[in-house]
């Protein structure tokens, strides 16, 4: 789980009681400052960072000291040894010397956190491998939101955690979003083919992610914003042309598409940049990123399946034998070779959508 440390240090002065406040609302796991009085006052939901050195009185959980050579971490690491648990260093990286540093202490303190001055991830790329495993927390200075989101995802697996003054409450609630990079589990359930039909000519959609989806993922797609079909990707062979493991052959384009936070996309309205919910037979998922959408006009079929509580899930797909659903234990049907009868892997939605958000409304789709 990723967290963050607020530094109330350059935050603006009229600013900080409402950052302190949202920080604390939207539970942002740590808050920086060089007073233990204004930390004392926070509840102990938090973590209460001081910052400056090693502090001598009651009010804060951790210290957060500059390290700038091998003396200042020698003494970190004493104190670390002799029992302290909230120790910290702040390593600002300028140079191979430095850099080092960094690595020695991300691998034996508690927490480590890095300033870099070269705007290139390199440096925080070989503070990563040297920490990979220490039991240590890593803690990565972001300048603003968008380097957040690229720190947290440097070599896959990115930093523990983010130290960020951020300049409004607006900041905060989308550091508070950024850091909730893990996607929870769906519960699937199981959809028996009713019918399928030959529809004509319609409008169809690729989602062409920049992710390898594995052989049991695909994205869910229907016709209705109560349910939807697990569509496979084109991760398995295929006679006539290569596979594309990153691809999912989705659906007519008004079809909705499973999104993160439980939001949905109509198939129409994804582009280059987006992001919609990687999910396998089993119900894990991941966030994935759009690349590319081919909208295309191609023959139509439509599937109509029927959930073990009665509920009516359909989908529109193209009318082509290398279009595949996903069925239970990782089956992979073409869509051309469906019958009345076979078993696909699905989800049922308990609310309704208004443009893409769950209501409590009163809808009929059909």
């Amino acid at each position: 789980m990723k967290f963050a440390w607020i530094d109330l240090r350059s935050v603006p002065a009229d600013q900080k009681d409402a950052i302190v406040e949202a920080a604390l609302h939207a539970r942002i796991d740590g808050i920086v400052a060089d007073s233990a009085e204004v930390l004392a006052v926070l509840p102990p939901t938090v973590t209460r960072v001081l910052a400056g050195g090693r502090g001598d009185g009651d009010g804060y959980d951790v210290t957060l000291s500059e390290v700038v050579g091998d003396s200042g971490l020698a003494d970190l690491q004493q104190r670390h040894r002799s029992g302290g648990e909230g120790v910290a260093a702040h390593v600002l990286v300028v140079d191979e010397a430095s850099l080092s540093l960094a690595c020695q202490a991300a691998r034996t303190l508690p927490y480590t956190a890095v300033t870099f001055r070269d705007p290139t991830k390199i440096p925080l790329e070989i503070v990563i491998a040297a920490a990979d495993k220490s039991p240590g927390q890593l803690i990565c200075r972001a300048e603003s939101i968008e380097e957040a989101k690229i720190i947290l995802d440097v070599l896959e697996k990115g930093s523990e955690g983010l130290l960020f003054a951020p300049q409004s409450v607006g900041e905060v609630l989308e550091l508070a979003e950024l850091l909730q990079v893990e996607t929870p589990p769906l519960a699937l359930t199981t959809l028996t083919v009713e019918s399928i039909e030959h529809s004509g000519l319609g409008d169809r959609v690729c989602v062409d992610t920049c992710s390898h989806l594995h052989e049991d993922e695909g994205i869910l797609v229907g016709s209705y914003s109560h349910g939807f079909i697990l569509c496979s990707s084109e991760t398995h062979p295929l006679p006539y042309m290569p596979t594309r493991p990153f691809r999912v052959n989705a659906g007519a384009l008004q079809s909705y598409v499973m999104g993160v936070d439980n939001r949905t996309n109509y198939l129409s309205e994804l582009g280059a940049g987006d992001t919609v919910l990687a999910v396998s037979t089993s119900g894990r998922t991941r966030r994935v990123v759009v690349g590319r959408v081919k909208l295309e006009s191609r023959p139509l079929l439509t599937i109509k399946t029927r959930a073990e509580d009665g509920t009516l899930v359909s989908l529109a797909v193209q009318d082509d034998w290398h279009v595949r659903v996903l069925g239970p234990g990782e089956a992979v049907r073409n869509v051309t070779e469906l019958k009345p009868g076979e078993q696909l892997i699905g989800y049922l939605a308990t609310d309704q959508r208004h443009v893409g958000w769950p209501v409590g409304e009163y809808c009929v789709e059909k």
